[in-house]
């Protein structure tokens, strides 16, 4: 059975932070803090039954406080990307920030997004509910809305996010985790890593912009087909800054995520070095595959003063697609007051010999 212990992690705002340790019967542990439902440690065995921190993050609640690259946070009221900061519901037109300098669109929820409150923390079973309430027009997004996320930690070494929300007004909607996994430790560069993405299709985005084209473009014969596992250093040789930020539209989805959908394979990492393998399934039509190539363009000094460079972890985000509120063909994200939003992702982890 999980155990759940709970420490001072700092203070924000005259709000005390907390740190949950959620351990289960094999000894993987989990960290995660109420300010951002950062998971700050992921420990899991390999396949000596040595246990290693498979996320990249800080040791400390100031690290965190001074700005990072979402290590391990919730991104939202919105997700990924939004063009120019603006979109329209219903005829009324809704400003937002456009906090990504370098392409002038508006990411992940804003100047203060998800990821910059402290929640309301709840122990239940094997996990922790936070909660917190977004109120109308935080960083310029319409409606009151509720959101609950669970994250927990089963006896079969499985990690789980649920998101839940609901609104007294149209608004969008589209929630994730940011964790940047390393499945050798957090101290390592990703190249011998292995990767896998249920997903034929990809959104592909224009390359200034980041927004996407508005097509769905097959994989076959890029460097973005992962239907088979591929090397991720061999992968990143196909591209010519070895980058990847990319929404991939995920196998035997209806494409609604305000629907029950079933819970489907998305993606499976594997490190033949520890033996560690971690396979994502969840109910979202997409998966954000990320490499992390933009980190050396600041110093990120980590847990245990590591520096993370460039490649150092992936994300992958399950989600609805990028910027959808403009393409009508893509999942749609409004969220309206007589609806229901929710989502469920499993990270299985195991180990091959």
């Amino acid at each position: 059975m999980t155990t759940i212990q709970r420490q001072q992690f700092g203070e924000h705002q005259g709000q005390e932070v907390s740190l949950f340790t959620l351990t289960n019967r094999n000894g993987m542990r989990l960290c995660v803090t109420d300010y951002g439902c950062i998971i700050t440690q992921l420990w899991v065995p390999d396949r000596h039954g040595q246990l290693e921190d498979v996320v990249m993050g800080f040791d400390d609640l100031p690290s965190y406080l001074a700005g990072h690259p979402f290590f391990g946070a919730i991104a939202g009221r919105c997700a990924n990307r939004i063009a120019g900061g603006r979109f329209n519901i219903d005829g009324q037109e809704y400003l937002l920030a456009t906090n990504e300098l370098p392409t002038g669109q508006h990411l992940h929820g804003g100047q203060r997004g998800f990821d910059k409150f402290v929640w309301q923390a709840q122990e239940e079973g094997d996990g922790i509910i936070f909660s917190r309430t977004s109120p109308d027009g935080e960083e310029g997004y319409p409606g009151n809305l509720q959101v609950r996320h669970r994250i927990g930690l089963t006896d079969d070494n499985v990690m789980t996010f649920s998101f839940e929300a609901q609104t007294d007004k149209a608004t969008i909607v589209n929630l994730v985790n940011h964790s940047h996994y390393n499945l050798r430790g957090h101290t390592h560069l990703i190249h011998d890593q292995q990767l896998k993405i249920d997903a034929d299709f990809i959104t592909p985005v224009d390359e200034s912009s980041m927004l996407p084209t508005g097509e769905i473009v097959r994989v076959a014969g890029t460097a973005f087909d992962f239907r088979n596992a591929r090397r991720l250093g061999d992968a990143m040789q196909q591209r010519p800054a070895q980058d990847f930020d990319i929404n991939y539209v995920l196998k035997k989805n209806d494409l609604s995520q305000k629907n029950s959908a079933p819970l489907q394979p998305a993606a499976t990492l594997i490190c033949p070095h520890s033996g560690r393998v971690m396979a994502v399934h969840t109910t979202l039509p997409g998966i954000q595959f990320y490499n992390a190539f933009k980190l050396s363009n600041k110093i990120w000094n980590g847990k245990a003063g590591h520096r993370y460079q460039a490649f150092s972890g992936i994300c992958l985000e399950t989600q609805a697609f990028p910027d959808s509120i403009h393409q009508g063909h893509f999942p749609d994200v409004i969220l309206r007051p007589n609806q229901h939003y929710s989502s469920y992702t499993e990270h299985r982890f195991s180990v091959v010999a």
